[in-house]
């Protein structure tokens, strides 16, 4: 008779490859910054950040919208973001009278604008309707981001940033995609609210003529 799970070699072992991983993405310190500043200047620029992916990476996408629309850590006032996940009606529609591989470009071509943000997620990297809304995003001139697991498979080519987890174990990308994911959202946090010091600051020399 086969033996049971044990503690060792389900839960330990997947803490140390969680942490294997996890020490690996200073290696992606740049590309987290270029796509943090990206983000961040599109949100000053009066833009916004669409997020995209199947499954975990749905919510994934969901959770990275409601941590800019709402609040990480501090309190500031609400960021335009939205998760092209989440209408069932639009999925649905689409979905019925487009294919399942148009659900994400659609919406990327009635929501988006020139200098917005799309991210799509991805653990292959070849979701066909993630990689289609890249395709509308590009077109449309978006800033295109992927996040993906090892090798960042088709999505590559599409993104202008990739942040690609050296990982090809679904769970332990998911899990580097949230820790990636909050980082970029502490950065734009700091970013907006420096930003708004900043104005205000400019608001009140020149209200009372002083120098900037």
């Amino acid at each position: 008779m086969a033996s049971g799970p044990h503690a060792a070699g389900v839960f330990a072992r997947a803490i140390a490859d969680h942490l294997d991983v996890a020490r690996r993405l200073e290696d992606q310190i740049p590309a987290l910054e270029a796509i943090a500043r990206a983000m961040a200047a599109a949100l000053r620029n009066g833009g916004k950040i669409l997020w995209c992916g199947n499954g975990g990476s749905a919510a994934d996408s969901q959770h990275m919208a409601a941590e800019i629309v709402g609040r990480f850590r501090r309190e500031r006032r609400g960021l335009p973001s939205i998760a092209l996940t989440t209408d069932t009606s639009i999925l649905t529609a689409v979905a019925n009278d487009y294919g399942f591989e148009t659900v994400f470009a659609r919406q990327v071509e009635a929501l988006g604008a020139r200098g917005d943000v799309l991210a799509g997620f991805s653990t292959s990297g070849n979701s066909r309707n993630v990689i289609a809304a890249l395709e509308a995003a590009r077109t449309i001139g978006l800033v295109t981001v992927a996040f993906t697991g090892s090798g960042g498979g088709k999505m590559a080519a599409l993104a202008d940033h990739l942040f690609a987890v050296d990982s090809r174990d679904t769970a332990r990308i998911q899990e580097a995609h949230i820790l990636a994911g909050h980082m970029i959202c502490d950065w734009i946090e700091i970013d907006c609210l420096a930003s708004h010091a900043a104005a205000a600051r400019n608001s009140g020399a020149a209200r009372t003529g002083e120098p900037r």
